[in-house]
Formats: structure tokens, C-alpha cells, sequence
């Protein structure tokens, strides 16, 4: 007897060789796959289950993975636009400090996290200033979440110091160490807000847990500019110089960098986090990630904030992700379909150091899956479910999301709490949003 049976799925397991089994069926017991078996062995004939699910005419694969996420600024998507990073922030800044406290970090985190939800995304790396909040949003919707002390060395929200900043870290670890939906880090905002001093004393928290190390990196011109003109040389090989980069380390962005920024990345084997959406919509930039793939970097996928990039779409980041290099390098054939779909899936994994666990369905590995749509006008014929995945598919294409194996959405609609009472709490705060502006 097992607790789920997923029956007749076009399964796109997302192992590292891109196994693809039609007409197959997925045995589930204590949140994790048991068997995995095409449908023409017969074998699952004898099987029973406490559920049995047909997911005839969807395609089931892993869930997504978003490394680099701030949900909670969705409170604030469309506020600020047409601006570069850099005066965007100064603008960004002045919001969050106005609107953002423990309870509204809640509100907007349950929002971003649910719209990652509903378009299929099960974990998420979320960069914010109250992390707690983020993990408490995570684990009313049922999803798996990497966060953590955040590190800022100016005047930021609710007016913490360097020394609350080590505090709430360190308490962040010891409060997660047995959670297993949370992946815990420290999240250093980046090199241009955050002394190298500031910098190495959160890695030091981090390798005390063994946690994870997220930080904003050579996301524009004038990052690097300014990086060099303090200290000397870029963003990358500041971070090299420091110690801070090894296989804990993880990137977000990445768009301006050369060849021995790109070797040095990969000879510590971090990770690069690719934004495309953000980048473009900023004006920051195109990240050169076929070169970093070239040369060895792990790359995952990630929306930034929809603060930035105004809606946290992994699938349309996953577009970008394959298409940008095709036109920027006049070869067709650069980031294929393959590769971009592990970005999303397996390689995020791999950088939240749970490869062995999630970013495929595998027998032995934790049920995350989601099932795609096929039954839509966009989706038919479809000769190649992984280029249908990454080219074709969009994100109301989700109807149901399964995380451990315990149905989260069903038929597009969150299963464990009322969207509707955030939504109507997020629209009463609005006026006061609009006002910080003024």
C-alpha cells in the first residue's frame, strides 16, 4: 500500500540524462518517490494506494527551483520603473523602510511566495530583511525556502546594527538546523553595501552551520566601477581575495564579467544565479552565461523580485535564459533546452547542496513534482516534452503542485490557506505604499 500514485503521467524526470518515460507511473510513500516504472511493464496493475491521481495528458516533472528571489517586495511591483539599478535602489530603499516591518515582510512574502507556488516553483532562495517572516510564509504555503541573516552596512530597515545583523544570523541557524523544508545562509547584500570586514564575519557564520553564502555580484557597470575604485579591482576578484568564494558561495546576476573573473567563479565551484529578466528591465545588462557554462560554472535560474522585474515567471526566465545567447552569439545550437532545464531544476539542487535529494524525480529522492498542461491549444502536438517545457510553456499552464508529496495546489488553486484575505490586506496597504513615494 503506498500513500500516492501518480498514473499515465508524460514523466520528464530531470535526471542528469534527461530521461523522458511516457505513459509511466510514480509510486510515493512518506513524501518520497518508490518506484518509477513506464506503464507497458504492467507492474503497476497490482499496486494500490490511499490516492491514485491520472495525470493522462500532463507532463509531471520536478519542481522548480528559484535561486534568487526578494518575495516579499511583490507589495511593491510597478512602484518604481524606467530607472538603472542604481537610482531604482535609492527609490526601492525608501519604500521598504517606510511599509516594511515583521508583519508586512509576512504579507508580501506570502504573496511572492504564492505566485512562485502556483507557477510551479516548490523552493526558493529569498533575500530579505526580515527572514523569518519569509520562513513562516514558506511553511503556511507548504514550500521549501533558503534564507537567512541578511547583511547591510547602511542605515536599513527597522534600524539594525552590524552587531544585530551577526545576532539575527547566528539565531537564524540555530533556530532552522532541524527544519528540513528550510535551507539556511547568510545573505550579504552585496560587495558595494557590505564592507569586506562585514563580508568575511558572515562567512565566518556560515561556516560555523555549514550554510550557504547569497550575494548580489558585478550586477552592473557602475558596481564595478565602484568596487574598483575603493578596492582595486572587480567584484569577482574582490570576493576571490576575500576568501569568499568557494562551492557555498552563490552569485546572484553576474552580468559584467571577463574571462578570468568567469575561470576564477569556477575554479572555487560556486554558483552563478542568471536573472535575465531583472537584468534586461534594469538595463543592466545580458549575464554571458554560455561562456560560463563553457567554462564549468554551475548555473541556476532565478526572477529577482517582481519589485524589478515585475513578475516571478520562471518559465519566461527560462526563455530568456535559452534564447538570449542564441542572439547574442548567432549560434543556434549555445544554452539548448537541456541545459536550461536543469538550470531550473537539477542545478538548483545541486547549489542548495540537496542534489541528492530534490531537482528530480528519481527513485529515493523527496516528491516534488508538478504536472504541465497539455491540454491546451499551445501544447498540441508536442514532439519534444523538454523543448516544450522551456520554449512553450507558461506559468497558468500549472495546474497541480505536489511538495514531499502532499498536493500544495490543486487544479491552480492553493490548498493551504485563504490567498484571498492577503490579497485584500495587500490592497489596504497600498494608498500607504503609494504615499512613501511622495
Amino acid at each position: 500500500m503506498y500513500d500516492l500514485i501518480i498514473e499515465n503521467a508524460n514523466l520528464v524526470t530531470c535526471d542528469k540524462n534527461h530521461n523522458v518515460i511516457w505513459n509511466a507511473s510514480m509510486a510515493i510513500t512518506d513524501g518520497k518517490i518508490q518506484i518509477i516504472e513506464s506503464n507497458s511493464e504492467k507492474k503497476f496493475l497490482d499496486l494500490t494506494a490511499s490516492q491514485k491521481i491520472d495525470a493522462q495528458n500532463k507532463i509531471v516533472m520536478p519542481g522548480l527551483i528559484n535561486m534568487h528571489c526578494h518575495a516579499a517586495d511583490s507589495l511593491f511591483r510597478g512602484l518604481v520603473e524606467e530607472l538603472s539599478l542604481e537610482a531604482w535602489l535609492q527609490k526601492v530603499w525608501i519604500a521598504e523602510k517606510a511599509i516594511l516591518t515583521p508583519k508586512t515582510t509576512y504579507t508580501g512574502s506570502v504573496l511572492g511566495l504564492a505566485e512562485n507556488l502556483l507557477s510551479g516553483v516548490t523552493s526558493v532562495m529569498d533575500m530579505f530583511w526580515y527572514p523569518n517572516e519569509a520562513v513562516k510564509a514558506a511553511g503556511d504555503l507548504g514550500m521549501r525556502i533558503s534564507t537567512g541573516g541578511i547583511f547591510f552596512d547602511y542605515p536599513g530597515i527597522g534600524d539594525r546594527s552590524h552587531e544585530d545583523f551577526l545576532q539575527e544570523a547566528e539565531k537564524f541557524f540555530e533556530d532552522n538546523n532541524i527544519n528540513e523544508s528550510v535551507f539556511p545562509g547568510v545573505m550579504p547584500h552585496g560587495t558595494y553595501t557590505v564592507s569586506p570586514e562585514h563580508l568575511k564575519e558572515a562567512k565566518k557564520i556560515a561556516e560555523r552551520h555549514n550554510g550557504l553564502y547569497h550575494i548580489h555580484a558585478a550586477e552592473t557597470l557602475t558596481e564595478q566601477s565602484d568596487i574598483k575604485e575603493r578596492y582595486g579591482q572587480s567584484v569577482i576578484r574582490h570576493l576571490h581575495s576575500n576568501g569568499l568564494l568557494d562551492q557555498k558561495a552563490i552569485l546572484a546576476h553576474c552580468v559584467h564579467l571577463d574571462d578570468a573573473e568567469i575561470q576564477l567563479i569556477a575554479d572555487n565551484e560556486s554558483i552563478v544565479v542568471h536573472n535575465p529578466m531583472s537584468n534586461l528591465k534594469l538595463g543592466s545588462g545580458i549575464a554571458p552565461i554560455h561562456k560560463m557554462f563553457e567554462a564549468g560554472v554551475t548555473l541556476t535560474l532565478g526572477t529577482d523580485g517582481a519589485i524589478s522585474g515585475n513578475d516571478l515567471d520562471m518559465w519566461l526566465t527560462m526563455r530568456l535564459a535559452a534564447s538570449l545567447p542564441k542572439g547574442n552569439t548567432l549560434d543556434p545550437k549555445v544554452m539548448n533546452a537541456k541545459t536550461v532545464l536543469h538550470m531550473a531544476t537539477l542545478n538548483g539542487a545541486k547549489a542548495l547542496g540537496k542534489e541528492d535529494k530534490l531537482g528530480s524525480l528519481e527513485v529515493g529522492k523527496i516528491a516534488d513534482f508538478i504536472f504541465v498542461d497539455m491540454d491546451k491549444i499551445h501544447a498540441v502536438p508536442v514532439f519534444d516534452p523538454i523543448t516544450h517545457l522551456v520554449y512553450s510553456t507558461c506559468k497558468s499552464d500549472i495546474s497541480d503542485v505536489f511538495i514531499g508529496g502532499k498536493q500544495v495546489v490543486s487544479d491552480g488553486r492553493i490548498t493551504s490557506l485563504n490567498i484571498k484575505d492577503i490579497l485584500e490586506d495587500v490592497r489596504k496597504l497600498s494608498p500607504q505604499i503609494v504615499a512613501s513615494l511622495r
